[in-house]
């Protein structure tokens, strides 16, 4: 890449990241409320992009030989504990990670 091309680069770079940082401050100011599309899709957005999460990470499991999932069964199931008693995510995520990690290299 050329400098002109670096700078090009990094400059749309740049303006990307600040616009999508300030567009909604902007775009949603404290004069107006905020529209109720927007009030729903942030209740429903974290549930659906979680279960997407979950799909994805299942999809290459092999159910009928290997393991048959048991790990990824257990980190699911630890995820979910952890989240219900404490409700803290990173708490969660990072538990759950780490008992599956802990299960395929030290068990399965």
């Amino acid at each position: 890449m050329t400098l002109v091309q670096q700078v090009v680069t990094i400059g749309a770079c740049v303006l990307g990241t600040q616009l999508t940082r300030w567009l909604p401050f902007l775009v949603f100011s404290g004069r107006r409320g905020t529209p109720r599309v927007i009030t729903y899709l942030g209740q429903v957005l974290p549930l659906a992009l979680f279960a997407m999460l979950v799909v994805y990470c299942l999809k290459d499991v092999s159910w009928l030989s290997g393991s048959h999932g048991v790990p990824e069964l257990i980190g699911i199931a630890i995820t979910a504990g952890l989240h219900l008693w404490r409700r803290q995510m990173l708490l969660s995520i990072a538990g759950g990670t780490i008992c599956y990690m802990a299960l395929v290299q030290l068990v399965f």
